[in-house]
């Protein structure tokens, strides 16, 4: 007798387990409609003797109150990105055309640099001395040549005696433009204008020819080169806004603008070479910093719904459209996840409803009362205006 109560009980307490998993577990109806538990009881599902007494599925009689939200329509964008690597807009190493002792030093290290300010003089006794030997060359040569002129017009000199005189005058001419020249080159100028770096070069140093001074750059702005797949090729434009972010860790976000496409794909790679310029007039770049560079294409638009409206199931994502006031399930492809919007293929038009809250005992057919009926109608009004 004891085993046959024990049975009982089981069965009772198998029977109460059964029916709160079937209320209270969202997949349970589901599962029930697909080994055919509905059938075999003879119950349609959807029907009013599968929903309970009010409709509202297997709890308390009486439609449930759902949350409901506005389906609206955002655009798909594609996002790419890549590392790219910064320099300056312009740099220039500059070099001693000569060589000699360094005999002053007119700039310091990190010091902003104007174009045409001298850098670094050089011993130029020696060139000073060949100029003032080339004027001198000249002035001799002009008067020879006035003399012969003058003797040339009473027949005591001949024309080729005056020819020569003439060649030593555009020799003499040519030797000035040279000790003018060396003597430029025992000045060291700034090509350009911007920030100089680390200066090594010291009074009384030998600088050679080609040897190193500093390097000058123009960081005013800042040039990104990266590289982009090759399937957004036909949808970049110079002036596209660019995405930055530095790897360094700073939380500072900044915005470029596209300015160069390179013309070749790597075959490697299946990637194009691109550039960017970033504004750098606060100087807080430099020159070989990296760069988290994104960018974002535009593409087609489709629904969007409330990330808290898609549900899962074995047969994969869905949501809940309630329509009528009765609630029917519609599958979905999620495409893109935002912040707070989730972006979805499926049977949705703007201003269709969907629950959000209060999913746990629907099942299709079932009937539904919003609880935020106020907002919803607020929501809704701008989707459909878009229709």
């Amino acid at each position: 007798m004891s085993l046959l109560k024990q049975t009982l009980v089981s069965l009772v307490v198998l029977v109460v387990a059964l029916g709160i998993w079937i209320v209270y577990v969202p997949s349970a109806q589901p599962i029930l409609e697909r080994i055919g538990a509905y059938r075999l009881l003879g119950i349609e599902p959807g029907a009013p003797a599968a929903q309970g007494a009010g409709g509202g599925g297997f709890g308390p009689g009486g439609p449930a109150k759902v949350v409901l939200d506005t389906v609206s329509e955002q655009i798909l964008s594609q996002r790419v990105s890549a590392i790219g690597d910064g320099r300056a807009l312009r740099s220039v190493t500059v070099r001693s055309e000569r060589t000699g002792s360094v005999r002053a030093v007119e700039v310091a290290s990190g010091q902003y640099v104007d174009a045409g300010n001298v850098m670094i003089r050089l011993d130029d006794r020696a060139e000073v001395i060949a100029l003032e030997r080339a004027r001198l060359m000249l002035a001799d040569a002009e008067d020879e040549l006035q003399r012969l002129t003058q003797l040339g017009d009473s027949g005591a000199v001949t024309t080729v005696r005056i020819r020569e005189a003439e060649l030593a005058l555009q020799n003499a001419r040519l030797a000035i433009r040279q000790a003018e020249v060396d003597l430029e080159q025992t000045v060291v100028t700034a090509p350009i204008s911007g920030w100089l770096g680390l200066v090594d070069v010291e009074v009384g140093d030998r600088v050679t020819a080609q040897d190193e001074v500093g390097v000058l750059t123009d960081r005013s702005q800042i040039v990104i080169d990266f590289r982009v797949p090759e399937r957004v090729i036909n949808a970049l434009e110079p002036g596209m806004p660019v995405d930055l972010q530095l790897m360094s860790g700073a939380a500072t976000p900044l915005t470029g603008e596209l300015t160069a496409v390179d013309n070749v794909v790597d075959r490697a790679s299946r990637t194009l070479r691109v550039q960017a310029v970033v504004d750098n007039t606060q100087d807080r770049l430099r020159e070989g910093m990296a760069f988290e560079v994104t960018m974002e294409f535009p593409g087609k638009t489709y629904p969007s719904v409330d990330a808290l409206a898609v549900q899962w199931s074995s047969d994969g994502s869905f949501v809940w459209l309630a329509r009528d006031g009765k609630v029917q399930r519609v599958p979905v492809v999620i495409l893109q996840r935002n912040p707070d919007r989730v972006l979805v293929e499926g049977d949705l038009n703007p201003g269709d409803t969907v629950v959000i809250e209060g999913v746990q005992t629907l099942r299709p057919g079932a009937e539904v009362v919003p609880a935020n009926q106020a907002a919803v109608a607020r929501d809704a009004a701008p989707a459909a205006a878009q229709l």
